[in-house]
Parts: structure tokens; C-alpha cells; sequence
């Protein structure tokens, strides 16, 4: 049952991310439209293992290769980007996604392919705050770096309690024109534990999040009304379910 009170503000959208191609660098953004399948243009695309596609994790990540976050696509046509293709930046130049030659950097039983409604694990967008990136990196006694976390929404919340996107699951939140509602918290893998600059694995990241929340950090969510959404606007509970 669905009650509804007067809307409170948790905090503001402090960045934007999308992913044009699963498990490749984030493409930060001022504002983007909302649908429902999330972002639009967020994982639109994705390395396909043809050999595991029958009996393991189909889409080639940064668990396998961990420097995938060295390539940084975005939209030929950010405006289209449902419709457009891919350019991906590699150091000092520039490829399509769909260059043969590009994609067997990757492997011989490799392709790329499109996937129309996002190749998300869980839900279609991602939440965390900026006082959760710093708790954990406290917890660590180093901080790190949100793009580990590779969310689609950070805010900056009100308040000083710890973690407090998690009193937001099970709410509907209003995010400037978009509404979405707050599904559950987000259980981590072992991609949290790739810096995201450098490649390099710390295994300390997982095991902080695993033993001090569960293995869980952020929140997922599915869109309840699409909408635009920009850096600045304020994120306000609209409801509890």
C-alpha cells in the first residue's frame, strides 16, 4: 500500500553519468532524458562473448579486462543516441565501436552488438551519494574514487547520517522532470575492486563493502514517469511504499 505525503528534498544531483558500451568509461553528462529502460543511450552496446553466451555471463567486463576503462565512447550523435553509433576514444585516437579491427583488440570469439532496452545487471539505473563515497573510503582508510561504483546518478545529500540512500528504498523519487522509484540496494561485485585510472586491482575495496554493509552500496531503481534530469537538480521524496 502506497501512502503520500508532502514532498521533502533529500539533496541535489551533484553528476550525471552513461555508459554507451557496457564496462567501458563513463560519458559524463550536464543533462540527459530519462525513459524507461533508463539513460537514454546507457549500455546501449556491449562486447558479446559468443563462447559463454550458453553457460556464463554473456557480456565481456572489467571483471575479464580491467583496462576496458581506458576506452571512453560516447554518441556520434548525442542527440540521437538511441539511433546513433559509437565512437570510442583509445589514448590518442578515435575508432567506431564497430571497427573490425577495433573490436579484435578484445578477442577472436568477440562482437559487438546493440541491445535496445540497455545491458543493465540488475535494474536500469544506478544512485549513490557523496557522503557514501566518503564513508567507505574512510572505512578503507583511503579514498576512492566514484567511478569504481560506476553509477548513473551521484547526489549530494542533506543531512549528515551515513549511507543515506538507503533509507530511500522503497520510495518514489522526483529528479528534476524524471520520477523513479528506489528498488533495492545495490550488491557489489568484484568491478569495484578496478581503479579506474590506473586498472589496477585492490581487493581491500569488496571486502570493506562486504564487511561493513553487506556487500551492498548504492541504490537501483526503474523509472516510474520519464523526464529530463540535469546536474543541480534537486532530488525530493514523493512517496513511501
Amino acid at each position: 500500500m502506497t501512502t503520500h505525503s508532502q514532498p521533502h528534498v533529500l539533496g541535489r544531483v551533484a553528476a550525471l553519468w552513461r555508459y554507451p558500451v557496457k564496462s567501458m568509461a563513463a560519458e559524463p553528462l550536464d543533462a540527459v532524458d530519462v525513459g524507461w529502460h533508463g539513460l537514454v543511450g546507457d549500455r546501449r552496446w556491449a562486447i558479446f562473448r559468443d563462447t559463454k553466451a550458453e553457460f556464463g555471463f554473456p557480456w565481456l567486463t572489467l571483471r575479464e579486462r580491467p583496462d576496458m576503462n581506458r576506452f571512453r565512447p560516447s554518441y556520434v550523435d548525442p542527440d540521437k543516441a538511441n539511433q546513433s553509433t559509437v565512437a570510442v576514444q583509445s589514448g590518442e585516437h578515435q575508432v567506431e565501436l564497430l571497427d573490425p579491427a577495433f573490436v579484435r583488440e578484445f578477442g577472436d570469439d568477440l562482437r559487438v552488438i546493440k541491445l535496445f532496452r540497455g545491458a543493465f545487471d540488475v535494474m536500469p539505473l544506478s544512485l549513490i551519494t557523496t557522503r557514501t563515497i566518503a564513508s567507505i573510503g574512510a572505512s578503507i582508510g583511503d579514498p576512492v574514487d566514484v567511478h569504481r561504483f560506476r553509477p548513473n546518478l551521484l547526489v549530494e545529500a542533506d543531512g549528515d547520517e551515513p549511507f543515506p540512500e538507503d533509507a530511500w528504498v522503497g520510495g518514489v523519487l522526483r529528479i528534476g522532470r524524471m520520477r523513479m522509484r528506489v528498488d533495492q540496494r545495490n550488491e557489489r561485485c568484484a568491478v569495484v575492486n578496478v581503479d579506474p585510472v590506473t586498472s589496477a586491482r585492490n581487493p581491500q575495496v569488496l571486502r570493506a563493502i562486504a564487511r561493513t554493509r553487506d556487500a551492498r552500496l548504492g541504490v537501483y531503481g526503474s523509472t516510474v514517469e520519464p523526464g529530463r534530469v540535469s546536474v543541480g537538480d534537486l532530488v525530493v521524496v514523493e512517496a513511501r511504499c
